[in-house]
């Protein structure tokens, strides 16, 4: 996981997105810089939009399944062709499928505990989730006695404070409803939403 998310840095997150706007979306967001995405497989059509994505995109793309809970969401995302899984907490049963089926995952923790029990399983790289919502400097205190791991920030990461993940020493981020509204999805405003995400790319890159 760390070499694509070194490679990447910045993952779409696709949740919700109606199958109409699908691939303007992608296509958008791909203009932008973006190479790496996450469908959510709690979204209506999650499990047909990754199929869409691969048949269409191939291999210009990377992508994954997010909000990966259970078993059977397991199950159907590899069906699908998702490349990698993502979850939003610790679930060993999930863990033990991705180890099993040699299935890339980044795990969601939030705690000590949580990042202990990952590194079981052979995890060094988590989603600190919600990013937003903890101190500035706590993953530097997670850091601290989980020396190798790093992180990927996801929850209340917008394309204004992106690059301000990665300087406090994020791997990456992921970007879900602020990386192209539903105001600039109803009008069409793709080119818009393009800049936005071009400028947000070029900071990131700046930081690192």
């Amino acid at each position: 996981m760390k070499e694509l998310w070194e490679k990447y840095r910045v993952c779409g997150i696709l949740r919700g997105i109606p199958q109409e706007w699908l691939l303007n979306y992608v296509q958008t967001a791909m203009d932008g810089g973006i190479r790496l995405f996450e469908v959510a497989m709690n979204s209506q059509d999650g499990e047909q939009q990754i199929r869409t994505l691969k048949k269409e995109l191939g291999n210009s793309i990377c992508v994954g399944a997010g909000t990966v809970t259970t078993l059977e969401r397991c199950k159907a995302a590899a069906d699908a062709g998702a490349e990698f899984f993502l979850t939003p907490c610790v679930n060993r049963a999930v863990l033990e499928f991705c180890v099993e089926n040699k299935i890339p995952i980044l795990p969601g923790v939030m705690t000590p505990t949580d990042v202990s029990v990952c590194m079981e399983y052979g995890c060094s790289v988590m989603k600190l989730f919600p990013a937003g919502s903890l101190p500035k400097d706590y993953i530097k205190s997670l850091k601290g006695p989980f020396d190798g791991t790093e992180y990927v920030a996801v929850g209340g990461v917008k394309l204004e404070n992106a690059a301000g993940f990665i300087e406090k020493g994020f791997l990456g981020v992921g970007i879900g409803s602020g990386l192209i509204s539903k105001e600039q999805m109803e009008k069409g405003n793709w080119g818009e939403a393009k800049d936005g995400i071009a400028s947000m790319m070029a900071q990131v890159k700046c930081c690192l």
